[in-house]
């Protein structure tokens, strides 16, 4: 493997990351009753919409056939991947959630 071929082999394993953990979030959103595109929207108000999490949220299955995507996991994946800002807006949820009666 020549080093182009290695840099291109890293560059579509990092994409291949980042999906996952678009995936993940957007899973966990479906999971908890959330919209993905609205934390995404808080977390960077500046951006354009973003077509890797439309993308993500057409994959997820729904809440009653996922499996359970635990709030450490999530947190831990944006974090990976530096999405702070996001994690913080995640991190917010959790906690409302935390704190609403439990039915």
């Amino acid at each position: 493997m020549n080093a182009n071929e290695r840099d291109q082999f890293i560059i579509d394993a990092y994409r291949r990351d980042e999906q996952t953990m678009i995936l993940v979030f957007a899973q966990w959103c479906v999971n908890h009753g959330l919209e993905a595109a609205e934390l995404y929207a808080r977390a960077y108000p500046r951006q354009p919409d973003n077509a890797a999490l439309q993308e993500a949220l057409a994959l997820t299955a729904p809440r009653e056939e996922a499996g359970d995507i635990d709030d450490d996991t999530v947190l831990q994946v944006l974090s990976l991947f530096d999405n702070e800002e996001l994690a913080f807006i995640v991190t917010e949820e959790i906690s409302a959630r935390l704190q609403r009666p439990r039915e």
